[in-house]
Order: structure tokens, then C-alpha cells, then sequence
């Protein structure tokens, strides 16, 4: 069988990483090249599937760009997007798992590559899969609005939620998702036995990128973001507070209709956690009728592995519909 040969930019990062162990087991792929300046001519060891791999790094500007079907970009936020031009000029096919071209940008203004559109797909399968599989780039979502956005889309898409509602969110990740840069904050010892809030008061840049896509949804409401960093590698649990436009008597129904059909969604009567996750491209959702209030009111649960399906497994899951493979292809289920 053909194999595909595929290119990853910043291979050093974590997500960076995991997309070489994904790409390195895929089925119908092959790595072609990984990048990382700061690690040219190192190598590291990942796992893809049950195998170890090793891959040498090289610098960005040696990669054979042109040699790969479709390239990842995993480089830092605002460095992205060129490197996005220079893979499309190659005539390759790209998916930025950076926010540069995602809706509201990251709340970016610098300016585009000539040869990238500004409006690029939302690589959000499972709520906007219409354009992915023909469009040369996508945006890969962030972690925490996959989380959020497959929680509260049908939903919204549904017309219950209050239109003049807050609805509040408090998502809390592990430490991978801050990146793999270092900082002090996240030093072991700062982070373990601790667990406490960041980018309070709605500033955080993932929220441009929800609002956008709520407002596609139809949402007309408020939404309240606060993120939280636990002590642990990997995985996101999201908590949702939903005020509703009336009372709801079935909101697992809601969930269930909605994604009977996806893969990598599962609705659980149970609360999910991050144990029910990791390492897995899942989104694991739940709702719960809120009791004791005046306002009637939800509250959705949804927990993911930020490294793979709030990150690289989703850009393979992207790549797999752009490539014309099975949606599911070397995907860990």
C-alpha cells in the first residue's frame, strides 16, 4: 500500500511529539521529516502505537517541504502562519495547530502570508466537518474549545440556552498544556500538590476562538471562561454552567441525538475523567439537570486529552478527511 509521506514543524514541542508518534504508527503514513531549530541534528525517542521510534530533528529552513503530502505546523503562536505560506507555496497541504488562523485569531492582528486566505476551516470535525476535507490548510482547534465547544453545541444549536445567559465555564488541564518552554511557574515543585486558577477575568486567548464559533452556533449569550492548571501531565476536564431558555426534561437525549454517529465522541450517563481519556482521541461528555435553583440550568461535563484529540491526534484526525483516509486512521480509540 502507498504510504503518505508527512512533515511536522516543531516537532520538539509536546504536541509536537505526540504528532510524530501518531504520524510514525499511522497506517497509511509515513514521517518525512520533523523539524526543531533549537534541537537540529538531536534526536528523541516517542511512542507510536506499540513501538518506540526515534526521530532526528533538522532545522526548519532544511526541511523538503515539498516532499510531504501534508505538513503539521506545531511552531509557537505568531510564527505559525508563515511557515503555513511557505508549505502551501511548496504545494503541500498544512494544518496550524497554532491559533493564527483560527476564528478571532487568538486576538492576533498581524498581517497574512499573501498566499493564505483569512478565512481558512475550523478543524472541528465533529460540529463544522463541511469544507475540511477540500480546503489546502486548517486551523487544528486548542484544547480547551474542544472541550467546551463539543460540550455546548447542540445546545446551542438547539435554541436552549438562555440567549441572554453566562454561561460560566471553569476548565482546569494539566501542565503539557502550557507547552514545553520553560518557566518557572511550572517547575515540579510549583506545580505538584497545588492547583489554582489562571488568566482570570476572561482575557485568556483561547476565548476569541469559542465566542467566534458560539456565534456561528447560533449563541447570542455571555460566555465566562476561567482555566485552572492541576498537577498532572495530560488531560482537561471541563465544567459548564448553562442557563437555560426553559426547563429541559431529557439533556442526555440532547447529547446522544446529536452525536450518535461520531466516532470520537462519547456521551456517558457517568461523570467522565481524565482517567477515561488519556492518551485516547475522545471527547467524553455528560450533562446533569441543576437542582435547587430558580433559573433552570445545566451542567456539562466534558473531559479530553489535551495532547491528542485537543491537539495532535485532532490534526491527524483533520489530516486523515484532507487526505481522503478513513476519519479514524491510526487514531487511538
Amino acid at each position: 500500500m502507498h504510504s503518505i509521506p508527512i512533515g511536522v514543524l516543531g516537532a520538539s514541542g509536546y504536541a509536537g511529539r505526540e504528532l510524530c508518534g501518531l504520524i510514525a504508527a499511522h497506517p497509511q503514513c509515513h514521517l518525512a521529516f520533523a523539524t526543531a531549530n533549537e534541537r537540529r541534528g538531536q534526536t528523541f525517542r516517542v511512542r507510536g502505537g506499540s513501538r518506540v521510534h526515534d526521530i532526528h530533528m533538522i532545522g526548519h529552513d532544511e526541511a523538503p517541504l515539498g516532499d510531504a503530502a501534508l505538513v503539521f505546523s506545531a511552531l509557537p503562536h505568531g510564527a505559525s502562519v508563515e511557515w503555513v505560506g511557505r508549505v502551501l507555496a511548496a504545494g503541500a497541504k498544512v494544518v496550524d495547530l497554532s491559533s493564527d488562523l483560527r476564528p478571532g485569531r487568538g486576538g492576533s492582528t498581524h498581517p497574512l502570508p499573501d498566499n493564505v486566505p483569512a478565512q481558512v476551516p475550523y478543524g472541528l470535525p465533529e460540529l463544522f466537518r463541511e469544507g475540511i476535507a477540500e480546503s489546502p490548510v486548517v486551523a487544528n482547534p486548542g484544547c480547551y474549545p474542544t472541550s467546551i465547544l463539543v460540550a455546548l453545541a447542540p445546545f446551542v444549536r438547539a435554541g436552549l440556552v438562555s440567549p441572554d445567559a453566562l454561561v460560566s465555564v471553569a476548565a482546569a488541564s494539566g501542565v503539557s498544556g502550557a507547552g514545553a518552554s520553560p518557566k518557572a511557574e511550572l517547575l515540579f515543585a510549583e506545580v505538584t500538590e497545588n492547583f489554582r486558577a489562571y488568566g482570570a477575568g476572561n482575557v485568556h486567548r483561547h476565548l476569541p476562538e469559542m465566542t467566534d464559533s458560539l456565534h456561528r452556533l447560533g449563541g447570542s449569550f455571555d460566555l465566562l471562561f476561567t482555566p485552572h492548571l492541576l498537577p498532572v501531565d495530560r488531560g482537561i476536564l471541563s465544567t459548564i454552567t448553562v442557563p437555560l431558555a426553559a426547563p429541559l426534561a431529557d439533556p442526555m437525549a440532547v447529547l446522544r441525538e446529536a452525536y450518535a454517529h461520531e466516532p470520537f465522541v462519547e456521551v456517558t450517563d457517568a461523570l467522565p475523567a481524565l482517567a477515561d481519556v488519556v492518551h485516547r482521541n475522545v471527547v467524553r461528555v455528560s450533562a446533569v439537570t441543576v437542582q435547587h435553583v430558580r433559573t433552570p440550568t445545566l451542567l456539562l461535563f466534558a473531559a479530553i486529552d489535551n495532547l491528542v484529540k485537543g491537539a495532535a491526534g485532532q490534526a491527524v484526525q483533520n489530516a486523515n478527511l484532507m487526505l481522503g483516509l478513513d476519519e479514524t486512521a491510526g487514531l487511538p480509540l
